[in-house]
């Protein structure tokens, strides 16, 4: 009995699934993957994984209709965005440097030949553990650094082993600092770099280690450390410290920087990109259809009305429709209750086509295909179906303009004549009008007229009536006074 109810179960979701919830399903898997990858090394990580679980909970709440469940951590969410920022303030800020600069860097990076550089710097390393000389060097990834830095000073020199050795000779001004390495060039040194709050990880190996390992949590940067005390050389890479036992292991390292830095050197296959991160890649989708059942699929169907506006599309500007013409109906909607909660019924309204209308009475039926809906809604009824309407189409009419005025002149003046420039107009009128049309113009106060005066009143046209093109043409009246007999 359970097997044929799970059975009628994912048929019923087999038969309702559509393309757009393939490709919804696709970009939250996209989006959760993205951020299972980037949190995957970040010391967050736990604070993320947390909350993943409380979030699991929230959709089996709902699935099950855990109701008191479901109101808490509802209340608790609604605050969580606000955590997030604050937790993951750092983390955020890198992740949106990168998506701003991906395409960037993408079309600026070129290969590299990275063989001369990982001997110039393994043959530098090798000198300064030799000499017993501190050493803090760092290697830029894709991520800008700049905000990261502070003081140093710009040099944009070709690497070589003379001019690292120099930089960090005890006697050079900014031995002290950190040297940046970018495309083969030394771009500053002298720099200083922010320290990490991990004092766990760093324990008594100075302010170097702490600085290298301060960087690497913040940004995608390989950090080569030399101890002077020691000489050990250690590398801070993804925000973990790690102590190389020779120079022929820091030259595999750097050997594995290079390859993922340089776009040329791996060749990526859809083979590969499945062996990657599978683990992140089977929570990703579990998530992504999981929250597809709660919240994207809904079992049975709900019906609403909804008054929409009537478009009238396409009409020639020499066609009228008299009035009182329908300007709304009623529509009914079937769908899922989570499709209604995603629609906003502003975006409703009825279109109809009116570039194949006819002179006098007739009738439009409304057909579903002319409103205007979302794909995840149909529309199952129409109220009226029938629209009732009269047309009539416009013909051009010279009609002569009469001025209308208010008030009087001052008893020292009295009205000569008015005059009207131009003396009548072309509008478009109904064919079949049955009155004679009359343009006015706008009231003309005389007792603001003091003499003579031209002015530009706006013309009144009737209800059925309009200007050539919808353009009002200018006109001017003169009213010409004289002063009164004594």
């Amino acid at each position: 009995m359970k097997d044929a109810v799970m059975m009628n179960y994912l048929i019923e979701i087999g038969r309702s699934f559509r393309v757009a919830d393939l490709l919804d399903i696709f970009i939250i898997f996209t989006l959760i993957y993205v951020v299972l990858v980037w949190f995957k090394r970040t010391a967050s990580r736990f604070v993320l994984i947390g909350i993943s679980i409380l979030g699991l909970i929230y959709i089996l709440a709902r699935f099950f209709g855990l109701y008191l469940t479901v109101f808490i951590l509802q209340g608790f969410f609604a605050i969580l965005v606000i955590a997030l920022v604050i937790i993951f303030q750092e983390d955020l800020r890198r992740f949106f440097e990168r998506v701003a600069t991906w395409g960037i860097i993408r079309k600026k990076r070129v290969p590299l030949s990275p063989h001369k550089d990982i001997s110039v710097l393994a043959q530098t390393v090798r000198d300064l553990v030799q000499e017993k000389v501190g050493a803090l060097i760092v290697l830029k990834g894709n991520d800008y650094l700049h905000r990261h830095l502070k003081g140093g000073i710009a040099l944009e020199g070709k690497l070589n082993e003379a001019l690292l050795e120099s930089l960090f000779d005890p006697h050079s001004k900014g031995h002290d600092g950190a040297v940046v390495i970018e495309n083969g060039q030394v771009s500053r040194f002298g720099c200083h770099l922010p320290l990490s709050s991990k004092a766990e990880k760093t324990g008594n190996l100075g302010l170097r280690h702490s600085a290298a390992l301060g960087l690497a949590e913040r940004s995608d940067a390989l950090c080569i450390v030399v101890s002077e005390e020691r000489g050990t050389i250690t590398v801070a890479r993804n925000g973990g410290l790690k102590e190389l036992n020779s120079v022929d292991q820091l030259r595999s390292v750097l050997k594995r920087f290079y390859q993922k830095k340089s776009p040329g050197a791996k060749k990526t296959t859809w083979f590969n990109w499945v062996r990657e991160n599978p683990r992140e890649k089977v929570i990703a989708i579990l998530l992504a259809c999981g929250m597809w059942l709660v919240f994207g699929y809904q079992r049975g169907s709900v019906r609403r009305d909804f008054i929409v506006p009537i478009e009238y599309r396409n009409l020639p500007s020499y066609w009228l429709i008299e009035e009182p013409k329908p300007k709304e109906v009623t529509i009914t909607l079937v769908g899922s209750e989570k499709a209604f909660d995603l629609l906003n019924p502003q975006l409703l309204k009825i279109s109809l086509d009116m570039s194949r209308i006819q002179e006098g009475k007739q009738e439009f039926v409304l057909e579903g295909d002319w409103v205007r809906h979302p794909s995840n809604l149909s529309v199952v009824g129409i109220e009226p179906v029938k629209i009732p309407l009269i047309a009539y189409q416009m013909v051009p009419l010279n009609v002569s303009i009469k001025v209308q005025t208010s008030g009087g002149l001052s008893p020292a003046l009295s009205l000569r004549r008015i005059l009207v420039t131009p003396k009548s107009v072309q509008v478009m009128v109904p064919s079949q009008g049955k009155r004679p049309v009359e343009i006015l113009t706008e009231p003309i106060d005389l007792q603001s007229v003091t003499a003579t005066s031209t002015l530009r009143p706006r013309l009144v046209l009737p209800p059925d009536v309009r200007f050539l093109n919808d353009k009002a043409p200018n006109i001017s009246v003169t009213i010409e006074v004289e002063e009164g007999k004594s």
